[in-house]
């Protein structure tokens, strides 16, 4: 296994999981369900596994994550926790399952929101999505066709969306997401370059021992 320390203001990226548990509460204005899934392993890109470890919110940065739909930055956010505290209308937390969220949208005076709870009721939105930044993860078998990386330490959570489509065919990135597509590709490449230079020292630390042996 290949450990792979990352800076905590790593590449953003963005996971949905298919999970769909999003439900809007009937007695009022609020929509709740899991942003992240522990221990649920889904394919990225046809290119490698991916698993968030159990422990890995436990010192993430929570404070400011703004609620969107379908990762639509351009829009007014819809809810907001600042720092988690009761007073936000987005509140997070961490349980067996994952990041839960709970939302208290402004039903009365946003139409956006009014139109999303809508949405979540008849469950024409019934996933969820969330942009991060990985401050610690290993790696398994980088030397096969599908590598596993297994995310221990998520450094933040920018944002948290309700999305249209959580996962496809088992795979939690929409082919047309470029951006997020180039992110995870640019992790594994990063976590290879590593094993390559560990491969490479590993050579030369065994020429060295040979020459010195023949001396």
């Amino acid at each position: 296994m290949l450990k792979n320390k990352l800076p905590a203001m790593h590449e953003p990226e963005r996971r949905a999981f298919a999970m769909n548990d999003l439900q809007a509460d009937p007695a009022g204005n609020i929509i709740q369900g899991h942003a992240a899934v522990f221990e649920q392993e889904t394919i990225i890109g046809g290119w490698f596994k991916e698993i968030i470890e159990r422990g890995a919110f436990d010192s993430t940065d929570f404070k400011d994550v703004i609620l969107s739909v379908n990762h639509d930055l351009k829009r007014i956010p819809l809810a907001r926790s600042r720092n988690n505290n009761a007073n936000s209308t987005l509140q997070l937390q961490v349980d067996q399952q994952g990041l839960s969220t709970r939302a208290e949208l402004d039903v009365e005076n946003n139409m956006e929101a009014k139109a999303l709870y809508s949405a979540v009721g008849r469950s024409d939105i019934s996933g969820m999505s969330f942009i991060f930044t990985v401050r610690d993860e290993s790696w398994e078998g980088l030397d096969t066709e599908l590598p596993v990386r297994r995310i221990k330490d998520i450094g933040r959570v920018i944002e948290i969306s309700a999305v249209s489509f959580p996962a496809y065919d088992g795979t939690d990135i929409n082919a047309r997401d470029q951006q997020a597509l180039e992110s995870a590709r640019a992790a594994l490449d990063s976590a290879r370059s590593g094993l390559d230079s560990s491969k490479d020292e590993l050579e030369v630390l065994k020429l060295r021992n040979q020459i010195l042996a023949k001396g």
